[in-house]
């Protein structure tokens, strides 16, 4: 161990620039996520595809990135915190850029010329050929970077429990997890300008770039507490509090301490978060994935249009992100552990959701109606996120929580699955048969169904999590 800074001043604050870290690396990593989502009206004009199209190319991305998430934990487990970030940022950077190669994939196999040529193509059987082979190309790509993306969220956690006590972690998690709504924000601002000025390739190309950059940073800032030479002995002890109040029967100095699945399986504490996950992620992947798409099937809306709405939508989240991670100190500071301080916060934020309820009712006073309740639906996902990951840290020991977050990362990319293929078809389904419903038509009508879900997803996640773990239980014995 290296020998830490002796100070006999005010304790170092070195915890935050890790935080800074992990903000930044989610920011590009929603920022590559949401390009697709932004060019997708583009993308549908240029390769004929359908709504069911774009849905199975989200719900396999979907899919991938929930098998991936369980692995990756066990990985970064494995390899630890520094060297699985680092090779996580360096797949789905790789992931991000290989996407622009997927229209001149479909060019070669089809035999025609360009982009042009590719969108004025008529006929069933050249156009079913263009919708088959660039969904098949992008789906590819978006495996790559599944797989890559599922170890942020694994890695981060376990470097925000390394970094902070039990009592800041919560905070720091929404401080980082807040990444996800600036990089939503920065891609409806850049992503169609980008498209605009230089064609939709380029914008998957730069923000590939962008991962390698931040790699370059985070091999040179990350260090273990107890190694880094830039703290000093005030902070590390900060950190270390929980050690020193708390007797968890936990030994967290045996990191080769072998574990497996099914040993982590057993916990109801897992199965909580897991469930917690399978109904809440998918909700928000849908407005990340889908908005675009609404804002043009219910408005007309396309390229640089949306660019403010989606912008307004995300910067909206940002506070859930960040005041949702501290709301949960109000209840521990009176005496509440942790656990239960964190359930009482997410019940009350699981109530916001309900607000999207009203999005297809009044959209037609002006599409800022359903921007902004959206966003407060957004907004209470972000809040019910940075608690929901903190409950890992609050009942695991710091070698698990990896594991632990790779296990409800597959289960919230697999409820995912079902809501982007689910919406997929729903919306195919609700065009093609002026399907009715609550006074909407055909495609609305397909988005007043899926809303109700996204509204009411909350307040049964957080009913079956406190039936299983009704009361803060510590793990000991893993």
């Amino acid at each position: 161990m290296s020998k830490l800074n002796e100070t006999s001043g005010k304790m170092t604050r070195y915890r935050w620039i890790i935080c800074s870290m992990l903000f930044f690396a989610t920011t590009v990593n929603y920022l590559d996520r949401q390009v697709l989502s932004l060019l997708q009206p583009i993308l549908e004009e240029e390769f004929h595809w359908t709504d069911n199209d774009y849905g199975t190319i989200t719900a396999i991305f979907s899919l991938v990135y929930a098998i991936a998430m369980l692995f990756a934990g066990r990985f970064v487990d494995k390899v630890g915190t520094k060297k699985g970030y680092a090779w996580s940022i360096a797949v789905w950077s790789l992931g991000a850029g290989i996407h622009a190669l997927c229209g001149i994939v479909t060019e070669q196999m089809t035999g025609l010329p360009d982009a042009a040529a590719l969108r004025m193509a008529q006929g069933a059987d050249i156009v079913g050929q263009i919708a088959m082979i660039s969904v098949t190309a992008f789906i590819i790509c978006r495996c790559v970077l599944a797989v890559g993306e599922a170890g942020n969220f694994p890695a981060a956690i376990k470097a925000t429990a390394e970094y902070f006590p039990k009592k800041d972690r919560a905070f720091a998690t929404g401080i980082f997890n807040s990444g996800a709504n600036v990089g939503a924000i920065v891609a409806p601002l850049t992503v169609p300008v980008m498209a605009e000025l230089w064609g939709w390739e380029t914008a998957f190309i730069i923000v590939g770039l962008i991962g390698f950059v931040w790699l370059g940073f985070w091999v040179f800032v990350y260090k273990k507490p107890d190694e880094n030479p830039k703290m000093n002995a005030a902070e590390l002890a900060y950190i270390e509090q929980d050690a020193a109040t708390e007797q968890t029967g936990v030994q967290e100095d045996e990191p080769d301490r072998k574990m497996s699945f099914w040993q982590c399986l057993k916990y109801r504490q897992t199965w909580a978060f897991a469930f917690g996950k399978f109904m809440t992620d998918g909700v928000w992947w849908f407005f990340l994935f889908w908005t675009p798409a609404y804002l043009k099937a219910q408005y007309d809306m396309v390229g640089t249009s949306i660019a403010l709405p989606i912008a307004i939508l995300y910067t909206i989240t940002v506070i859930g992100s960040v005041f949702g991670g501290k709301f949960p100190t109000y209840f521990i500071n009176r005496g509440m552990n942790p656990y239960a301080g964190r359930m009482r916060a997410m019940l009350i934020i699981a109530f916001f959701p309900l607000a999207v309820l009203a999005a297809q009712p009044l959209g037609g006073i002006s599409y800022w109606v359903p921007i902004l309740l959206i966003a407060v639906g957004a907004s209470a996902h972000q809040a019910w996120s940075a608690n929901i990951f903190s409950t890992i840290g609050d009942m695991f020991p710091k070698r698990a929580i990896a594991t632990i977050t790779g296990i409800g990362g597959m289960a919230g990319g697999i409820g995912s699955f079902f809501i982007q293929k689910g919406a997929g078809m729903l919306f195919t389904y609700s065009d093609e048969t002026a399907l009715h419903f609550m006074g909407f038509e055909g495609k609305p009508a397909g988005y007043a169904i899926a809303f109700i879900f996204c509204a009411v997803a909350y307040l049964i996640a957080w009913m079956v999590m406190k039936s299983l773990v009704p009361k803060y239980k510590p793990i000991t014995d893993l």
